[in-house]
């Protein structure tokens, strides 16, 4: 997957280390932490660069980490290695989950962090490979990119690009360094969740939080960014601000 092989390198730099990167991702580790204990199994999707997994051995917790990126994996060795064998990242992709040579679980439960499932080929096969790696009562998160994101709308029209504003929104997905990307909505996600799956909640993930690329104007304004997050913090699991964020989390559990 050369796109995320492409931004291995520097992604800690651009995202994970900022300051718009920690408050998006506290956002998840938010209910992450409300399920984790310690001495549980847990299975990565898309690990990128190892934060969460990092995030969840700090915890106790034994993680496999999964990524179709070689420099991603690579990335997320590096950042895990002091965990010795409680985390283990493996270069596969998602659909290898779907079929049967290679067999992963099961798990006490399994998380998919800032759009990753975006790039899967087909969501429901994904869902039901995630659905039966669980243990009954095993959570699952997936944090996924939306299609309807003023906040987007508004840096594409301010920069002229307006062809590409509602780019989200087209029947299909869209087409991104090589990879094709989908961008369900909340209700979309819903109807392709296999029964084994609960539907518990969704909450915002960047409804009053800018995406990522508005890092250098929060930089100028850090007392804006902390209002952004506290606005969220209290307001983003109310609609319809998961509707229109950036990302939002979908909690399930195994029945």
């Amino acid at each position: 997957m050369t796109a995320f092989d492409d931004l291995a390198a520097d992604y800690d730099q651009d995202f994970t280390d900022t300051g718009l990167g920690r408050a998006l991702r506290n956002r998840v580790w938010q209910q992450l932490d409300t399920w984790i204990q310690p001495g549980q199994h847990l299975l990565d999707l898309g690990c990128g660069s190892g934060e969460d997994a990092c995030h969840l051995a700090k915890a106790g917790v034994q993680v496999t980490s999964i990524d179709a990126s070689e420099g991603m994996v690579q990335a997320a060795r590096r950042k895990n290695a002091g965990f010795g064998e409680q985390v283990q990242v493996h270069h596969l992709a998602f659909e290898a989950l779907v079929g049967t040579e290679h067999v992963l679980g099961p798990f006490d439960g399994a998380i998919s962090n800032f759009g990753a499932l975006n790039c899967a080929r087909s969501l429901p096969d994904v869902f039901r490979a995630i659905a039966t790696r669980l243990q009954p009562g095993g959570f699952f998160l997936a944090c996924l990119m939306g299609p309807v994101v003023p906040w987007e709308w508004l840096w594409m029209i301010r920069r002229g690009q307006f062809r590409q504003s509602f780019r989200r929104m087209r029947r299909g997905g869209v087409d991104w360094r090589g990879l094709h990307v989908e961008y369900p909505s909340i209700g979309r996600i819903k109807k392709i969740c296999p029964p084994e799956l609960k539907f518990l909640r969704v909450r915002a993930v960047g409804a009053f939080l800018p995406p990522t690329y508005f890092e250098a104007w929060t930089r100028r304004h850090p007392k804006l960014l902390k209002f952004l997050e506290r606005a969220e913090n209290r307001l983003g699991s109310v609609p319809p601000f998961p509707q229109i964020a950036d990302h939002y989390l979908v909690e399930f559990q195994r029945v």
